[in-house]
């Protein structure tokens, strides 16, 4: 504690600090030592469980069953990918892929990548904000513009502890998170979930139709989140800043088991999204497409303990997420082009296309179906950004992608670009081959 003076107490951000710098140079050990470098991953994490993720899959179990779970299944293993590999831009560099983009891009190409970042990010905060509005109106019978107001003050008040610095967040976002995941762990216990099938639909590719491939890109969109890989990159480049090789070798192991570790818990909850979907509503109930249609179905169907539960981890969810899509936003803006605002206003502007969609009478669920779809159009620009960064040696040094790493994440992304042009192609009318029309 030598770094402080007798007046000065130390945060726990910088007592974290302190202990990681000890394990670095290797006088701790132990797996407590190693809780120390999770937050990153948990708190991004939270991209991967928000409102979207709830519309998207619970549409997906119902009128599909169990047969697009590979599709989940997909998006999460591309997800951890490309969130190692933005944690190890931030570790590696000291920059963020926003301001990576800023340094190494022509400024056309920069003010473009913002503007489309920014939409994502509006995007990605109407699912967020509406997902939460959504939990609270419906757990405490209280009207929707209510519950939007509650979950604004909410989610402003934790993203003050953000003013304390890095620990205090992770450990609310983490803290939430884990409810999030245990109300599913249970939802587990009450479906009459048949394991079989859906052993066999998460490792065999099928997409019955066109409605399916919609859904399919809004899984994508739902599960892989622009901001989440942009913000990773930010979490990680002076959470702890590595000052030679070998710790920034340490960081991007400790790293990589976080981003397993954290988005394979992400993973499964999302699949058991649509297993409790695919289990409660398939066989009787197919035309469930609304959280709020979901939840008075599943009392009747699973109990009322059920219908409770996912009400619980849909308002975790919806406030925890829609704090990191704030701090996402800033960190994105600042990052390419150097104005930050402040957190309130922030907070104030991100909330206005989820207060339009209600003032106009959009139906909520089909409004957060669609955000994900646009953000699986976003997608691609900051997932190929990272891939020309990380493999380049200039940038990277020792550190540079391996072959193996870049041929992953070119087809990661090729993927996706694949599925947004065949979805282009069928909004604009076109038949794809290979897929009925209903």
């Amino acid at each position: 504690m030598s770094e402080f003076t007798k007046t000065e107490r130390p945060t726990l951000t910088d007592k974290t600090t302190i202990n990681i710098r000890e394990v670095l140079a290797g006088k701790r050990r132990g797996a407590r030592s190693a809780l120390l470098f999770a937050g990153p991953a948990v708190i991004v994490s939270i991209a991967y469980m928000d409102p979207g993720n709830y519309a998207t899959n619970i549409q997906a179990g119902a009128a599909f069953g169990y047969s697009l779970l590979w599709v989940v299944l997909m998006a999460s293993l591309i997800a951890m990918l490309f969130q190692a590999l933005s944690a190890k831009l931030g570790i590696v560099t000291g920059r963020n892929l926003a301001e990576m983009c800023h340094k190494q891009f022509p400024r056309p190409v920069v003010y473009a990548m913002w503007g489309i970042s920014e939409v994502a990010a509006m995007a990605t905060d109407l699912a967020e904000f509406l997902g939460g509005a959504i939990g609270l109106s419906l757990l405490f019978k209280i009207p929707l513009i209510a519950g939007m107001l509650v979950t604004a003050v909410v989610t402003y008040g934790i993203l003050l502890f953000e003013r304390r610095g890095f620990r205090p967040i992770e450990l609310i976002i983490g803290a939430l998170v884990s409810v999030v995941g245990l109300c599913f762990l249970i939802e587990m216990f009450i479906a009459p979930v048949a394991w079989g099938q859906a052993g066999l639909h998460a490792v065999v590719p099928s997409i019955p139709n066109a409605a399916a491939l919609t859904i399919s890109v809004g899984i994508i969109g739902a599960t892989i989140m622009p901001h989440a890989v942009y913000m990773h990159s930010g979490l990680t480049q002076a959470r702890a800043p590595a000052r030679n090789a070998n710790e920034r070798r340490s960081l991007l192991r400790f790293s990589n088991w976080e981003c397993i570790i954290a988005l394979t818990v992400a993973g499964a909850v999302n699949m058991a999204m649509v297993m409790m979907a695919s289990a409660a509503f398939h066989a009787g109930h197919s035309d469930v497409a609304e959280i709020e249609t979901a939840y008075h179905t599943l009392g009747p169907l699973l109990g009322a303990g059920a219908a409770a539960v996912f009400l619980i981890s849909l308002m975790a969810s919806g406030i925890s997420s829609s704090a990191v899509g704030t701090m996402a936003g800033q960190m994105i803006m600042q990052g390419f082009v150097g104005f930050r605002i402040p957190i309130v206003v922030r907070r104030l502007v991100t909330m206005i296309p989820a207060f339009v969609v209600i003032g106009l009478g959009i139906n909520a669920t089909y409004a957060l179906v669609i955000s994900q779809v646009v953000l699986s159009f976003a997608l691609p620009i900051p997932m190929i950004a990272l891939v020309l960064f990380t493999r380049r040696r200039d940038l990277m040094g020792e550190f540079v992608n391996s072959r193996l790493t870049n041929i992953a994440a070119i087809a990661g992304t090729v993927i996706i670009l694949l599925l947004n042009a065949v979805l282009l192609l069928q909004t604009f009318g076109i038949t794809v081959p290979g897929l009925s029309s209903s």
